[in-house]
């Protein structure tokens, strides 16, 4: 690994286990571990328990096995930290450990950033407006809202969400086919990057069956019908709409998969790559990537969460694992 691909890892929900998943990473990847953000009185704890030394993260360092460079922000009062439970506090730190090290790589020192679990409620008890990542990350990087999206990755799949949290009527409102191209102009994008010269994309409708011809409603008709027609228009392998159903319960042979809104996405992948599952926000100026679980509270400071999940999710952003 070259000085140019590390990653940046922030610790996520500090009441939670990311503390622990981050530092059980770091141990495992060796010379390919990733600079890690959060409070160092959080992490210092996981860090002894697998006898890694932490030193202060200097821009250009090199990764060496047993050391974690890490990024200190200074948020979270020791007094503040309560293991295992939700508080505003924890919410407010995860947001400002995901923010320092969005700056970091936007700096362009750092070739991405993931983030361990986070807890929505926290965030919320905080006062912070947070609607998943995406936004997050194009407020962050000064792109607009409606051009950054959520993409999941798992058991052989990768589905982006043209909307992601919200009433389901109020994301049928949003629906564009405007949004719908933005969208599939971002997911073709990303999936060039990941080394797929002509992506196909899939599809889906919003409606069952795509709306079968209006059966259904028009929805589809007046969205995501003039939404492929104009992907294709751009030279984009785009095909549908069809119902998600149909797509996903096919040969599943597409390199992506578009989705309208949040459970038509994200109940498939979890189905079959449950914690393995990594989410990724395309469309911004940096790469960043998070998991599909939550903070596992029950096992915060235990040494015993899961990090497969995050492992995947820094491999998958690895600058050697894909191709620009």
């Amino acid at each position: 690994m070259t000085v140019a691909d590390r990653l940046l890892l922030s610790i996520g929900d500090p009441n939670g286990s990311g503390a622990d998943i981050a530092a059980a990473a770091v141990a495992e990847l060796g010379a390919a571990a990733p600079v890690v953000v959060g409070d160092r009185h959080v992490f210092a704890p996981s860090a002894e328990r697998l006898g890694l030394a932490v030193r202060d993260a200097v821009p250009g360092a090199i990764a060496e096995p047993g050391v974690c460079d890490f990024v200190d922000a200074g948020v979270l009062k020791p007094a503040d930290l309560s293991p295992g439970k939700v508080t505003a506090a924890a919410g407010t730190a995860t947001i400002a450990y995901v923010t320092e090290a969005v700056r970091l790589a936007a700096s362009g020192d750092y070739a991405g950033v993931v983030a361990c679990p986070h807890s929505e409620t926290a965030v919320r008890q905080a006062g912070i407006e947070f609607a998943g990542y995406p936004p997050l990350i194009a407020e962050l990087t000064g792109m607009p809202k409606e051009e950054v999206f959520l993409m999941l990755v798992g058991g052989g799949m990768r589905i982006a969400h043209v909307t992601l949290h919200e009433q389901l009527s109020e994301s049928i409102a949003k629906l564009t086919p405007e949004r719908v191209v933005s969208a599939g102009v971002a997911l073709n994008t990303a999936l060039r990057r990941m080394g797929i010269i002509m992506p196909t994309i899939h599809v889906f409708g919003i409606n069952p069956h795509a709306s079968e011809g209006g059966l259904f409603g028009g929805n589809d008709a007046r969205v995501t019908e003039p939404a492929v027609a104009k992907l294709r228009e751009l030279g984009i392998d785009a095909v549908g709409p069809t119902g998600a159903d149909v797509v996903l319960g096919g040969t599943r042979d597409a390199d992506g998969y578009l989705a309208m809104y949040h459970d038509q996405g994200h109940i498939p992948i979890k189905t079959v790559a449950g914690r393995d599952a990594a989410a990724v926000t395309i469309g911004a100026g940096v790469s960043f990537s998070s998991v599909g679980h939550g903070p596992v509270f029950g096992k915060a400071g235990l040494g015993t969460a899961d990090p497969s999940a995050v492992l995947s999710a820094l491999r998958l952003l690895a600058p050697s694992s894909r191709k620009e």
